[in-house]
């Protein structure tokens, strides 16, 4: 048993009600703490908490001036002896104290004490083990005005259901309740014999209401009961009903409302301790004070608006505290109304949750805003509203304080961001000059990570600095992932400024972006990147205008134009290339040969670009020329020693479109200054420093030879074709550039076609089919559906060649079922001139399937060849094209006479005179010279039909036209044996007739 440390300095006046005179100032005060945790049956657990709540108390009534005696543990003869002894030495105090933490058990009306020793095995023994409350209270009584006693004993369990207990001397066996101790009758034991006539009175507490169990609380720490003793206790100035208040209502809210104690007061006087010692903290001072009056006013609230606070918290798992302090702020004005009052409930738990996560992640660097912003945490968990508002305004004060240093600080940080950022971009903008685009990115990414906490838009130029630098990168190398990298730094930068901010500076950006979107969009599948392009393009234009900024507006004419002509490529019809051309001499108008020669040039360049294409798709060579004559405009100022990557470009654009006309033109002198044209890009384009450009250019002259070679003899040219095509899939790999690498797949297959022909064996042939299947592999029909025509067209041509060279017809049909591919997209309305060409390489296959192919079978091959050479009328007309429509009613009429022999068929022959006619009378206007060829074959016409009907007027009218056929073929030194023989089978069958 420990003794007090000093006297009752702390008690203050016990008064009367009224107006009485206040005892002596020099009162005594004894304090007997028990706290009982380690239980020796195992029917009884062990408590945690009791000896620490014992040794907090001791200390608490200490320092309020009590004379304190400690008993922890005790057995029950040494808890009757600490009880005993403590009786005896009370004799004489003023107040007695007594404060029990352990298990507590009511029994028949009866609290009692349970010591550590108890034994409950059977009613008689736990009779003897417990130790009642009453004959305490009653011994202190007769010699002590007032007593308190404390009992935080109403722990849940303490006996196991159904328990029994003989009390000593009493043969009755009576319950022992599960739950709490029971409302002590007679708690005011006054009137009874031998309390003394001077007693006031006396206190007993409960820690939970009666028949309720009361919690234990955390484990190492102390029950609720016992916190809120050691939070309020030495509370002075307050009356002791009111400590007790406060002391009730904080176990309300640290329990959620779970553990309500109770108090039996018969005090006849105001007790209150005097005012602790000052601690010097008058913050912490004024969150206690300011939680003791939210907790009396939890007392007067009505029941029913309790129940909604519990309600209320308990839904939102908030703490109960603050929402009794918003009550308490609000006063009068809480609404009356359900509705009203459900709904400021629900709001201030959002609040509350807010602001505890706020508080939270909240941090600061200053010391003094941390301590306020911690008090006013404090403050909020304590429910007084009042002081964590006024916390807080010290705290932005503090602040406030702080701001005006740290605006000159900022200022200078500013500048110095801004500065390293401006140092930074230097030696980026060093790098771009240097042609180090990776190098340049990174420090563009540096400077933009210095200034853009400081200048959004310069964070924003820096950002696009970054872009361009990748953009060029990815352009240059075939980088796809820097592109892919340029993109994302676009939308950054877009991001970072919004368009009213900058208007000039945010088009700049859109025009940017769709620079890095466009080359990326050539080589993936597909037009998603070229469709975003154009959207880039027009969004720039929108502040781009021509009157506000003409030159700019004509740059983003010029790059709409660009994706125009992408698209065009890949899409059937001319829309989109027209599109791409009135672009570009939108572009023209502003872009002056005077003013921006090099612009003018490149919109030249480009111009002559779209019309190449567009002259691929028309009849005639006009568009072909015009882009010819583009592409030299572009070169009188994109000169070598000028621009020398510009120049390259001019001359492969130039050799594309020189290819394109020379293969509608006789001769080869557009060819040949095509392959000039190709071999000057080169000279700039080398594979080292430009490897794509590189490859384009070794794929364009290879195509250049290829048709070169088609129209020399020898193979020269066509087998530096094939070198060339080769050395440019060392560059255009699949994994790459997949399109490009199909191009040069599909072009290395016709520079092997054109070689197989002059060739013997299929060696040539076999490969030029497998690169036409190679090329289909990327050049899908859902990707690229006139390309995949095209490679299909080519696959047939291919095979048809190699038919004619193989026994059977395995060959031959796979020609056939290639082309009928190809018509699929090649549609006449589409592509007018590819389809025309793909049936006329559909008819060329089905004739030499149905000559090598016996009866009906043949027959209807053969008849199918003739069906698509007519349908070529609907292309080349007599009136558009009569050279070549002449020739194609020869071959038509031609191979009908050969059915019709070979059928013995004298409709054959029929059919095939008029169309022969028609051909003939459009070649003599043509070539008023003479038309052996059309003569020979009418008359062959006209002799099948005479012999088999015997028909002298047709026999005649065919001798005569092979004799003109004769002459003309003489004058031009052409073969005349077969016109020679047809003129004789005449004479015979005339001979027969006479």
């Amino acid at each position: 048993m420990q003794s007090g440390r000093a006297l009752l300095a702390a008690l203050a006046t016990v008064l009367f009600f009224g107006a009485a005179p206040a005892l002596a100032a020099d009162l005594h005060g004894v304090a007997l703490v028990i706290g009982e945790s380690d239980y020796d049956s195992e029917a009884l657990h062990d408590l945690t908490n009791p000896k620490n709540d014992a040794r907090a108390m001791d200390d608490l009534l200490g320092n309020l001036g009590f004379d304190v005696h400690r008993a922890l543990n005790d057995n029950r003869a040494d808890l009757e002896n600490d009880i005993q002894r403590f009786v005896r030495d009370a004799k004489g105090a003023d107040v007695a104290l007594v404060y029990y933490s352990g298990h507590g058990v009511e029994a028949g009306g009866a609290d009692y004490l349970v010591p550590t020793d108890a034994d409950i095995s059977t009613p008689e023994k736990a009779g003897e083990s417990l130790v009642p409350v009453q004959d305490l209270l009653e011994e202190l009584a007769k010699t002590v005005p007032v007593t308190i006693t404390l009992l935080d004993a109403c722990r849940t369990n303490a006996f196991p259901k159904g328990t029994t207990i003989q009390l000593p001397g009493s043969a009755q066996m009576i319950d022992v309740a599960t739950t709490g101790l029971g409302e002590m009758r007679g708690a005011t034991p006054i009137a009874k014999p031998g309390v003394s006539k001077d007693s006031l009175g006396m206190v007993i507490g409960f820690a939970a209401s009666p028949g309720e169990a009361a919690l234990d609380g955390q484990a190492g720490g102390n029950s609720p009961y016992a916190a809120a003793l050691l939070k309020h206790f030495g509370a002075g100035g307050y009356p002791f009903d009111e400590l007790m208040t406060l002391v009730r209502q904080e176990v309300y809210l640290k329990t959620d409302g779970r553990q309500l104690p109770w108090t039996n007061s018969s005090l006849r006087r105001v007790l209150s301790f005097g005012a602790p010692a000052p601690t010097g903290d008058k913050d912490q001072e004024a969150i206690r004070e300011g939680r003791r009056r939210l907790l009396l006013s939890i007392a007067d609230t009505p029941a029913d608006l309790r129940r909604e606070v519990e309600a209320a918290a308990a839904k939102a798992a908030v703490p109960m505290d603050a929402i009794y302090g918003l009550l308490q702020a609000l006063g009068q004005k809480v609404p009356s109304d359900p509705t009203e009052l459900d709904q400021l409930l629900k709001a201030q738990t959002d609040t509350i949750k807010k602001a505890m996560a706020e508080h939270t992640a909240l941090t600061s660097s200053d010391p003094e805003i941390a301590r306020l912003s911690g008090l006013a945490q404090q403050a909020l968990d304590e429910g007084a509203l009042d002081l964590s508002v006024s916390f807080w305004e010290q705290a932005k004060d503090r602040y406030l304080v702080i701001s005006k240093s740290l605006d000159a600080a900022e200022a200078d940080l500013k500048s110095r961001r801004l500065e390293g950022g401006a140092v930074i971009a230097s030696t980026a903008q060093a790098y771009v000059l240097k042609g180090d685009y990776p190098a340049a990115a990174e420090n563009y990414r540096l400077a933009f990570d210095q200034v853009k906490k400081w200048d959004r838009a310069t964070a924003a130029t820096y950002k696009g600095g970054e872009a361009d630098a990748l953009k060029t990168q990815g352009y240059q190398k075939g980088d796809n992932d820097a592109l892919k990298q340029a993109i994302a730094a676009y939308g950054d930068a877009l991001e970072l400024l919004p368009r009213a901010s900058d208007r000039l500076l945010w088009a700049r950006l859109q025009n940017s972006l769709g620079n890095a979107l466009e080359p990326l969009g050539r080589r993936e599948d597909g037009t998603d990147s070229l469709k975003a392009a154009a959207i880039a393009y027009r969004a720039a234009l929108q502040e781009w205008t021509r009157d506000r900024v003409p030159l700019d507006w004509a740059s983003a004419q010029n790059n709409l134009g660009n994706v125009f002509e992408a698209l065009g490529e890949r899409e059937g019809g001319t829309d989109s290339l027209s599109g791409a051309a009135t672009a570009y001499r939108a572009a023209l108008e502003e872009w002056t040969r005077d003013r921006v020669p090099l612009d003018w040039a490149s919109a030249q360049n480009n111009l002559g670009v779209a019309l190449n294409a567009l002259g691929q798709r028309e009849s005639g060579t006009d568009s072909l020329g015009a882009a010819v004559a583009a592409f030299h405009a572009a070169l009188e100022e994109w000169t070598r020693d000028r621009v020398p990557l510009d120049w390259a470009t001019a001359q492969n654009n130039l050799g594309n479109a020189l290819v394109n006309l020379g293969r509608r033109e006789a001769g080869t002198d557009s060819l040949d200054a095509a392959v000039t044209a190709y071999r000057a890009a080169l000279e700039e384009w080398t594979r080292d420093r430009m490897p794509l450009n590189w490859a384009s250019a070794q794929n364009n002259l290879g195509t250049a030879l290829e048709a070169l070679g088609g129209r020399e003899s020898g193979t020269a040219s066509l087998n530096a074709a094939v070198s060339a095509l080769r050395a440019a899939l060392k560059e255009r790999t699949r994994e790459r550039v997949p399109l490009d690498w199909a191009m040069s797949q599909n072009n290395l297959g016709n520079a092997l076609e054109a070689l197989g022909a002059r060739e013997s064996g299929t060696g040539s042939l076999d490969a030029a089919a497998s690169a036409f299947r190679a090329a289909l592999e990327e050049w899908t029909r859902e990707r690229v559906p006139l390309d995949w025509a095209r490679a299909q067209n080519n696959l047939g041509n291919a095979l048809q060649l190699l038919g004619r060279r193989e026994s059977g017809t395995a060959s031959l049909k796979a020609a056939v079922t290639a082309y009928r591919a190809a018509l699929e997209e090649e549609t006449r309305d589409r592509v007018p001139l590819d389809w025309a060409s793909v049936q006329q390489n559909l008819g060329s296959a089905l004739l030499t399937l149905g000559e090598r192919q016996d009866g009906e079978t043949g027959a209807d091959d053969w008849r199918a060849a003739i069906a698509a050479w007519q349908a070529l009328a609907q292309v080349y007309t007599s009136d558009t094209d009569p050279e070549r429509w002449a020739s194609l009613q020869n071959e038509i009429g031609y191979q009908l006479v050969l059915l019709g022999e070979r059928e013995n068929d004298v409709t054959q022959f029929e059919a095939a005179i008029p169309v022969l006619r028609a051909g003939l009378a459009v070649q003599e206007m043509a070539e008023p010279k003479g038309s052996p060829g059309i003569q020979d074959s009418l008359c062959h016409a006209l002799l099948g039909l005479g012999s088999r009907t015997s028909d002298r007027d047709s026999l005649t009218e065919a001798k005569s036209l092979c004799e003109a056929a004769l002459a003309g073929e003489a004058a031009a030194g052409i073969d005349v044996s077969e016109t020679q023989a047809n003129l004789t089978a005449v004479n015979v069958a005339l001979a027969k007739l006479d």
